[in-house]
């Protein structure tokens, strides 16, 4: 958003001494430890201290990325909020909103994507004066009666709008509100402090803008491939990761995310043997030979909404991985054929074969782990998604989908979603 001048609007800016004590490092590695996506993300960028402009913001210089930030404004902030900012801003460039989706009026736009992505972001994260869906804008600085029951009009016009939605739902709903819109318009002279700061991003000449598009694109999905790789991911959702490999799709292979999580389920084994001398006692005690294997269950959705092509699609995924691993499939509809499971040794392959034809029922999945779950160091659901929330696993969970399907519910931070793509 623009910079706000008027008198009723707080200034949201510490001190000079506060503004001079003011280091962003300790935010950056903080960010680090509980946010490695963005911190991914925000090491591509040159970060620049100034103020030149009152909040914070991205901008181009040069073919590439810097972050402008300004102390007095980051010093007013609490720690998570800091945390929040840079989240924000990390998700304008994710989500090209200030490149290829830039839509006009410019200051309609701004409002719209951030009423997007502060809708991904915690609410402790946000400023009070943060725009928020289904929130309402704190008001208790505004003392002009006038100013006060405009304000009150675009608060709960806020306060009305659900979450989650892309910036373009936003964007046409401020648009078709003319009396909104309209107010919306005349705060870019007073009235609302700005989160951040879009200014110059409409400068950018078309081979400007593709070059730094490719910038984000590179940024995005070194980020996503690390995270996959490690499974930390802070606190983007389950949701977000799909939306997120999906918008690198030619980088991501799903194949390879289920790879990674295969990986990432191994369990050490660990054996004595005088062939390996141990270090601290050669040739008195023995040593220590080490391996690895991962012990997974598969759970195969074999409901009726499944057909047998979606079935021969599954095995066909799973032939692929049994050449790295282990796996003990189970078909499943309304409860668990445990009579029914296979051991998948490595290196075998088998043809699909369907032993139900029933509803669906993930809680019989997660019952069965509550139960058996101490034999497994993780679990995998082959499924068109056509049930309801079975809950928080108790055990590592990855969801495969078959492809143009999607979960009921929205996953748990801790689930890996990968979506299944035709022919491959």
């Amino acid at each position: 958003m623009k910079d706000s001048t008027s008198s009723d609007v707080p200034a949201l800016h510490a001190s000079d001494e506060e503004a001079e004590k003011f280091n962003l490092d300790p935010h950056l590695v903080n960010l680090l430890l509980h946010e490695p996506f963005f911190s991914h993300l925000l090491r591509r960028m040159s970060k620049e201290r100034t103020e030149a402009i009152s909040t914070a913001g991205v901008i181009v210089k040069d073919e590439s990325l810097f972050m402008l930030w300004n102390p007095k404004f980051l010093a007013a902030l609490e720690s998570l909020e800091v945390r929040g900012l840079l989240k924000h801003e990390c998700y304008h460039l994710v989500f090209n909103h200030c490149t290829g989706r830039r839509q006009e009026p410019p200051l309609l736009w701004n409002w719209a994507t951030d009423l997007a992505i502060n809708s991904l972001i915690p609410s402790r994260e946000l400023p009070t004066m943060g725009l928020v869906p289904g929130r309402p804008i704190d008001l208790s600085h505004i003392s002009d009666p006038s100013q006060l029951e405009k304000w009150k009009k675009i608060s709960e016009f806020i306060e009305g709008l659900p979450v989650k939605k892309a910036s373009e739902w936003y964007m046409e709903m401020i648009k078709s509100n003319k009396d909104i819109s309209k107010m919306i318009e005349e705060s870019a002279e007073g009235g609302m402090i700005p989160f951040d700061d879009h200014d110059g991003w409409g400068q950018l000449s078309d081979e400007e803008r593709q070059i730094l598009e490719g910038k984000i694109k590179s940024a995005l999905s070194e980020a996503v491939k690390k995270c996959d790789r490690t499974g930390q991911w802070g606190s983007v959702s389950a949701d977000t990761q799909t939306q997120l490999r999906q918008m690198v799709s030619d980088s991501v292979d799903w194949k390879r995310v289920l790879h990674n999580f295969c990986g990432r389920s191994q369990r050490m084994n660990k054996a004595r043997t005088h062939k390996k001398i141990n270090r601290k006692y050669p040739y008195i005690h023995p040593g220590t030979k080490k391996g690895h294997s991962a012990n997974l269950a598969v759970f195969i959705d074999q409901s009726g909404s499944v057909s047998n092509s979606d079935l021969e699609l599954f095995f066909g995924a799973l032939n692929s991985f049994g050449r790295i691993t282990s796996f003990t499939i189970f078909p499943f509809d309304t409860s668990v054929d445990e009579k029914g499971s296979v051991r998948w040794k490595r290196g075998k392959k088998l043809p699909p074969k369907r032993t139900r034809y029933g509803g669906t029922s993930f809680h019989a999945v997660e019952s069965y782990i509550k139960k058996k779950g101490a034999e497994f160091d993780g679990h995998i659901i082959l499924t068109d998604g056509e049930a309801g929330d079975p809950g928080v696993s108790i055990q590592r969970r990855c969801w495969v989908l078959l492809p143009d399907q999607k979960l009921l519910f929205n996953p748990h931070p801790s689930d890996v979603v990968v979506k299944m793509k035709q022919g491959a």
